[in-house]
């Protein structure tokens, strides 16, 4: 048929997505999806299983009666019955589609039909042809065909196409199949059926062995002309070929595969919500393309290559699948370029001295909390670089504490180079180790207002204690980060005392 690179996007989410363990769409939930694969751009949409249920002849018919722009497909077994409902629930599309299928390997014929390879054969012959006469467009798959005889399946493809078949389709049902061997398999088709010009050929790749989408990009290589997957990858048992990864694979190595697809590209990322948000699937943060981390960089070296030039490390722009842009992680791997370009984002403008101090403390909060918030940067900031200077510094803390015993707490500070150390008890953990405190630095503060504030969400947020610290009379505010609000709690006591120091050094030289 013309244009042999031409590639034609059948999404079948609505069908075999929906045949995914747990997944059960309602008929508006069909029809909103269906709308958006339509704005996505596919060619083809198979809008359910009309004979499978009342509810998913409904969810076909009203598809098929709404949708335009898309042909719109309905799947039947290869049985007079199924074509009579199939057609009656698409016959309302502005392009329809018949996709009659049976089983083609010798172990489906043998224990799931319980047919000879003839009677199969005729079965099919007669499908197409009944169905032709309902809708010019007929597709055939041949269920199993990567496991079926190759030599059956040739001359089966060659009946079907004689009876009137558009469209062959060459399944790997089980996800038996690998990439070298279904690609020969597809071209061992092509070589071997007389007519196949007549038709186009497509695959419909399974994931059990994680291939799906590499087995589909064969296929394509080897003569396949249309390919039949789904959004996310969902489907029946590991799911099917991601349509989102085969279009991208398309497009990111257009020079090497050298097909043409009709996809409107800005709109993946909005249809995996989309099918993730209603069906309940949520997408795994790891997966490819439309995937939390897909456009995320934690690694100090790929957030520093990023910064500099996108494509050292990003071979697809994230603003082209729909998504607002790339996103350096901040964490525990990140590196000062990171670092400094975010709180630039954030309307900082550091000293290197400055930036050093804020960095060295990002780096100890970083390896206690997984991911670093702009809210947490901001407090961050604003306690570390607009601190006075530090005489007192928290080095080590150990609470002992409970409902039956007396709290205890023993405390070492960092001053100016030495190592002190003091315990002492208290009404609670922060009692004990202020009192702790007080014995090292001789310094004694009387704590009048505490307020705890979670700077950002999750187990391991970042705790803000803001406390005011009454010491000779006058009160300090003292200020502490930590994702231990006890720790934070005693931070913020220090932060007091540093500033009591300071103000008493300042009026000693004045």
């Amino acid at each position: 048929m013309a244009n042999s690179d031409r590639i034609y996007i059948f999404d079948t989410t609505l069908r075999d997505g929906e045949q995914s363990p747990g997944v059960s769409l309602n008929v508006d939930e069909k029809l909103e999806i269906a709308h958006q694969l339509t704005r996505l751009g596919v060619d083809i949409i198979e809008a359910g299983f009309p004979i499978a249920s009342p509810g998913d002849f409904a969810a076909v018919k009203k598809i098929a009666d709404n949708i335009k722009g898309a042909v719109v497909a309905g799947l039947c077994r290869a049985n007079f019955k199924d074509i009579d409902r199939t057609w009656e629930a698409v016959k309302g599309a502005e392009t329809p589609r018949i996709h009659t299928f049976i089983a083609t390997s010798d172990i489906h014929l043998k224990y799931k039909l319980q047919k000879s390879r003839e009677e199969v054969l005729e079965q099919a012959v007669e499908a197409v042809k009944y169905a032709k006469k309902y809708c010019s467009d007929v597709e055939f798959s041949a269920e199993d065909a990567s496991r079926s005889d190759i030599d059956y399946l040739a001359l089966l493809i060659e009946k079907v196409i004689e009876a009137g078949a558009t469209v062959v389709n060459l399944p790997d049902t089980v996800g038996y199949a690998v990439p070298d061997e279904f690609g020969l398999f597809i071209r061992t088709i092509c070589e071997r059926v007389p007519n196949i010009d007549k038709a186009i050929i497509s695959v419909h790749c399974h994931d059990d062995l994680g291939l799906a989408v590499a087995n589909t990009m064969a296929g394509i290589m080897n003569g396949a002309r249309q390919v039949e997957c789904t959004i996310n990858g969902i489907g029946e048992r590991a799911g099917n070929a991601a349509l989102e990864e085969i279009v991208m694979n398309l497009y990111t190595r257009r020079s090497f595969y050298k097909k043409d697809i009709n996809i409107n590209y800005q709109e993946i990322y909005r249809t995996s919500r989309l099918v993730s948000t209603l069906t309940g699937m949520p997408v795994q943060p790891n997966k490819a393309i439309v995937g939390q981390n897909a456009f995320s960089h934690e690694s100090g070296i790929h957030q520093d290559g990023v910064l500099k030039e996108r494509s050292t490390y990003e071979i697809m722009s994230p603003e082209l699948v729909g998504v607002k842009s790339s996103k350096l992680v901040l964490g525990k791997h990140s590196g000062r370029h990171a670092f400094r370009e975010r709180l630039k984002e954030l309307g900082y403008k550091l000293t290197e001295e400055e930036l050093e101090k804020a960095f060295v403390k990002f780096k100890d909060i970083a390896d206690k909390k997984k991911e670093i918030s702009d809210d947490d940067l901001e407090a961050l900031v604003n306690e570390q670089v607009r601190a006075v200077p530090e005489r007192f510094s928290l080095e080590y803390l150990h609470i002992s504490s409970g409902t039956s015993i007396v709290p205890t707490a023993t405390v070492k500070l960092n001053i100016e180079g030495n190592i002190l150390e003091a315990a002492s008890t208290g009404d609670g953990p922060v009692d004990a180790a202020c009192h702790a405190i007080d014995k090292i630095t001789d310094i004694y503060g009387k704590m009048h207002d505490y307020k705890l504030n979670s700077i950002s969400g999750g187990k391991d947020a970042l705790g803000e204690v803001i406390a005011k610290i009454e010491i000779d009379g006058k009160l300090y505010t003292g200020r502490g980060l930590s994702t231990d609000v006890i720790e934070a709690s005693v931070k913020a006591y220090i932060n007091a005392i540093n500033k009591y120091y300071y103000e008493k050094q300042l009026n000693r030289s004045s």
